[in-house]
């Protein structure tokens, strides 16, 4: 990329004779009114041959970090196209905590994780749902890792939105997140402290928004997989969110893969990640 014209120059056609046979989804830049006043960049990715005057299923994709670029991302795990030609239509918020709309935007979610940021979850979704092409009855959430936490919370706040949820490496329950994760700056930086320090007033907020404070209120099917070399978020994370659905006689599903990390990186993996993944959405969505 020539960083003062913006102009783009490919460098490799490896996969050209592949990508030639597909029909890629249209994506489409869409800014949505959050609850506080402010506009935030929600991507909307459509099925190929999208057809207006059909209905189709949709998926609030949630982001992980929480502070990581929301883009057109491609990998093994997260392919917004992937899931867009398998029929869904794809709603990904640009919510408070991603980086690339000033250092306030960024910033808000830290110490705050039910906060805002859930909000814009919702705004996004719902102004989606008023499209005559969304069927708001087959609306489902999926996300990873925080994009899992958020799954977990919204499982427990939505209000009926969602018939179905999928989240991968998610946090469950942030007090024995704070003790089990290698990565303990980040945990004082963005939970804002340890759970025992009745004094400090954002932790206290910060472990009384926890997922597993909801669970009373989960009515609705999930899907939970984790990778068991997950350091970053322990697999105990996952484990516990689906016993959880399991004690409450939630539909639910656990796929644990014993040499993965946070990430899915192996192939094979992958494939068995891809096809679980839209089983489980395919079951309750169509």
């Amino acid at each position: 990329m020539d960083l003062v014209s913006g102009e783009v120059t490919e460098l490799s056609f490896e996969n050209k004779p592949i990508l030639d046979q597909l029909t890629m989804g249209e994506v489409e830049e869409r800014w949505i009114a959050t609850t506080d006043g402010k506009e935030m960049l929600t991507w909307v990715i459509y099925p190929p041959h999208f057809d207006a005057s059909k209905k189709y299923p949709a998926l609030l994709y949630c982001q992980g970090g929480p502070q990581n670029t929301l883009g057109q991302f491609w990998s093994y795990r997260w392919n917004f196209q992937m899931m867009a030609a398998n029929g869904y239509i794809v709603v990904a918020p640009n919510r408070r905590g991603v980086p690339g709309f000033g250092q306030e935007w960024l910033e808000q979610i830290s110490g705050d994780y039910g906060g805002q940021n859930m909000r814009d979850y919702l705004s996004a979704i719902d102004a989606l749902a008023k499209e005559p092409y969304v069927d708001e009855e087959r609306l489902g959430c999926t996300g990873a890792s925080y994009g899992g936490f958020s799954v977990f919370w919204l499982a427990g706040n939505h209000d009926k939105r969602f018939k179905a949820f999928f989240a991968h490496a998610g946090i469950f329950n942030q007090e024995a997140q704070y003790l089990e994760t290698e990565e303990m700056f980040f945990a004082n930086w963005d939970i804002g402290g340890p759970y025992w320090d009745k004094s400090n007033a954002t932790a206290q907020r910060s472990y009384q928004n926890s997922p597993h404070r909801f669970v009373e209120r989960w009515d609705t099917p999930i899907m939970v997989s984790h990778g068991e070399f997950d350091y970053r978020i322990l697999a105990s994370q996952g484990m516990m969110a689906f016993n959880a659905a399991q004690l409450r006689g939630i539909p639910s599903r656990l796929l644990i893969f014993p040499d993965e990390n946070h990430w899915i990186l192996k192939p094979q993996n992958g494939i068995l990640f891809q096809r679980e993944f839209f089983r489980w959405f395919d079951e309750w969505l169509k």
